[in-house]
């Protein structure tokens, strides 16, 4: 009798700790729900293209556990001093390797057009691994740390253009490539702010534990890579890109993309005609033009990283610390990239060349404004202008290559011109750490890199707008 009392009186209790369980678990798994209705509307979760979105939001919150672990260590644990030496020493012994391995990251991943997954499983995995190795010595900053920086950066970059190439695999139907980049850029945005003050916690609790939180994640992302759809691995009908084509092939006008390539090639090969290899002058002057100003928009975000960073360490804007005075500057960067990505989802697109113009002069003019009357209000001013035109900016360049490349090379453009692209964030920020610290200089010197990118540029832009396109607009 005691143990039916037993019994009966322990089924209340059960029920009340599942009511309770169940209540603790409501919230996550909304949330996730939430989260899974988000990224896979519109038949990008039928298409894959689902998948992409959040692998990318797992990759953008792996990368902001690494940099507040670095960051801690590198930039704020030291005298000003110290830290623009350690800086320094960083950028040098990471980003001068870069700069002879980038060129070399979107040809070798050329050659693995059937292993895209694996491609970037492996980056994840090796991250994973590489923020361990970095765990043990980010708390005495010793020189085996840069190594291991050095690897998370190429690891980050390979997993960048691979990610490039494999959006137009996963486009839904009626999705523009503008659109899916940008959903994609966005989600990334949003894990790595809810990230940073994760890893900012964890930084509390000791110096290895965002690294921690690195592995953790990035293992995660590992698995989640092979859960992408195979047609990602599948290299049917793609040739490689060429930024400059052999003696000086290249044609004013982009050659329309019809659908018989593969018979034509045949045809040509049959009759004893070889073929000429594609590039991407010879598909247009409008590409070339919209990578030059991409780079300056990229320069301009390097140069603004390390500069700012030292200016307001050294010099807090009027009436703030200078942790304060970095995370006014960091918010307005975020939102302005936020706000950029989120604008060219709803321009689609439309008149690429003209946006790119006109955003590369919007930012040139805020910036000889922030030198003209540098000022707390002008810093901001131009972080939140950088962030805006540069998504904006990468954003059109990307529609441009949708239009103008044909299918066969377009993979490989996207990986060549991502590449360059990240070359010149790697030149902007050494400018930026070279620079001595004087707030009117550094803005001067970014609005010459902006001018210099308006002057290379604008011109051909807004020709090829007038020429117009032989293919339809992106919608």
């Amino acid at each position: 009798m005691a143990s039916a009392r037993s019994h009966d009186a322990s089924g209340p209790l059960r029920r009340t700790g599942r009511s309770i369980g169940h209540a603790l678990q409501t919230p996550f798994t909304g949330t996730a729900r939430g989260i899974r209705k988000a990224t896979h509307a519109h038949g990008a979760g039928e298409s894959g293209l689902g998948k992409l979105i959040e692998l990318h939001a797992v990759n953008g919150a792996g990368d902001v556990m690494i940099t507040v672990a670095l960051a801690s260590t590198v930039f704020f644990s030291v005298p000003t001093d110290q830290a623009r030496g350690r800086v320094a020493l960083y950028l040098a012994v990471t980003m001068a390797p870069f700069i002879l391995l980038a060129p070399v990251i979107g040809p070798l991943l050329d050659h693995l057009p059937h292993g895209r997954r694996a491609a970037m499983a492996g980056s994840m995995l090796a991250r994973a691994l590489l923020a361990l190795t970095m765990s043990g010595a980010v708390a005495t900053g010793g020189l085996e740390l840069y190594p291991a920086a050095l690897g998370v950066l190429v690891c980050s970059k390979a997993y960048g253009v691979v990610r490039s190439a494999v959006v137009p695999r996963l486009l839904p139907p009626r999705f523009s490539l503008v659109k899916a980049n940008s959903r994609v850029t966005l989600a990334g945005l949003l894990a790595t702010g809810l990230a940073a003050p994760i890893g900012a916690g964890l930084q509390t609790i000791g110096p290895p534990w965002p690294l921690y939180g690195a592995c953790a994640i990035f293992a995660g992302g590992a698995v989640l890579a092979f859960t992408l759809p195979h047609k990602v691995d599948s290299a049917k009908g793609e040739r490689k890109a060429q930024l400059v084509p052999p003696h000086g092939e290249g044609a004013d006008r982009p050659e329309p993309v019809r659908k018989n390539t593969t018979r034509r090639t045949r045809a040509k090969e049959k009759n004893g005609e070889k073929e000429k290899r594609p590039g991407l002058r010879s598909v247009g002057p409008s590409v070339l033009h919209g990578l030059q100003a991409n780079a300056s928009h990229r320069a301009l975000s390097g140069f603004l990283i390390f500069f700012l960073a030292f200016l307001l360490r050294e010099h807090p804007l009027a009436g703030q610390s200078a942790a304060i005075s970095l995370g006014i500057v960091g918010v307005a960067a975020g939102v302005g990239n936020a706000l950029g990505t989120a604008v060219g989802s709803w321009l689609r697109a439309r008149g690429p060349e003209i946006i790119i113009a006109s955003v590369l002069g919007l930012a040139l003019g805020v910036a000889v404004l922030a030198a003209a009357f540098f000022s707390t209000v002008m810093v901001a001013a131009l972080a939140a202008m950088a962030g805006f035109t540069q998504a904006l900016s990468k954003l059109s360049l990307d529609a441009m290559i949708q239009r103008d490349v044909p299918e066969e090379v377009r993979t490989s453009a996207f990986a060549r011109s991502e590449t360059l692209l990240q070359m010149a964030w790697v030149v902007g920020g050494a400018i930026g750490i070279a620079l001595p610290l004087n707030g009117v200089l550094g803005m001067s010197v970014a609005a010459g890199i902006l001018a210099l990118g308006a002057a290379a540029s604008v011109r051909g832009l807004l020709a090829a707008a007038r020429r117009g396109s032989p293919h339809p607009r992106v919608a």
